[in-house]
């Protein structure tokens, strides 16, 4: 999860733009949290499966 869309309930601003202590807090325990695919989308995530269906398919075409 990202913090562009999530909105601060103490100073109602986006948490991204870190208007206050608590957004700020919020911001910086959810980036910590993100591991090393956290930047992909489900765009990107679906791309690479179906690149990987395709490198499979022309794979077992080659072998066959």
């Amino acid at each position: 999860m990202t913090c562009d869309h999530l909105v601060c309930a103490n100073c109602n601003g986006r948490v991204s733009e870190g208007r206050c202590a608590v957004c700020r807090a919020n911001r910086a325990r959810l980036q910590e949290q993100q591991g090393p695919f956290a930047a992909l989308t489900p765009t990107t995530l679906l791309a690479l499966l179906v690149a990987l269906l395709a490198m499979a398919f022309i794979a077992h075409q080659v072998l066959a």
